[in-house]
């Protein structure tokens, strides 16, 4: 009988233990139901593109444990992945056509959004500077149609087209995180 007590006042001294240091965050996951489901679908129906933005923004863990403005930071990462993709392909192109005119011209502009202009959006959201943010963003947008335009005027003859357009998207929805932060 003895043993028996003893048993269980341990056991319970283990659960009060386990309950009383396991951190805050644990305690979120195991006590109450996940809400950053909710979060992004709310966040995103703010934007201008839901689909695009709930497509961008679950895969990534770091989603799971944030607020807005970690959705924001998400989605200037989403930007600078598309956009070093773009510029990859554009060193591929330049390899076949070196002296290609408008691929030099959007190889300079890529490397400069992602040696300033994402680097800026990116500060901005950290430091909750969101207008800022959304006007760091944008430029990025703005240097995309820049890159586009290079290629007889936009018209559609740009090998770049659908990577373009691509960012113009993802700059949209990040812009419109930044907008529900003011």
């Amino acid at each position: 009988m003895k043993s028996s007590t003893s048993l269980t006042l341990i056991f319970l001294i283990q659960i009060v233990c386990l309950v009383v240091f396991l951190p805050t965050s644990h305690c979120r996951s195991v006590f109450l139901p996940r809400d950053d489901a909710n979060l992004i679908h709310q966040t995103c129906q703010q934007t201008p593109n839901y689909d695009l933005c709930v497509s961008s923004l679950q895969p990534d863990p770091r989603s799971a444990d944030t607020d807005v403005k970690g959705l924001g930071i998400i989605m200037v990462d989403v930007v600078k992945a598309r956009v070093t993709e773009t510029l990859n392909l554009i060193n591929e192109l330049l390899k076949k056509s070196p002296g290609a005119e408008a691929l030099s011209s959007c190889n300079r502009i890529y490397n400069a959004v992602l040696g300033t202009d994402i680097l800026v959006a990116n500060q901005a959201f950290v430091k909750g500077d969101y207008d800022l943010a959304e006007q760091g963003i944008n430029v990025v947008g703005v240097k995309a149609d820049a890159c586009e335009n290079g290629f007889t005027g936009g018209g559609g003859g740009s090998p770049l087209l659908d990577m373009n357009k691509a960012i113009l998207d993802l700059v949209a929805v990040t812009a419109g995180i930044a907008r529900t932060l003011f």
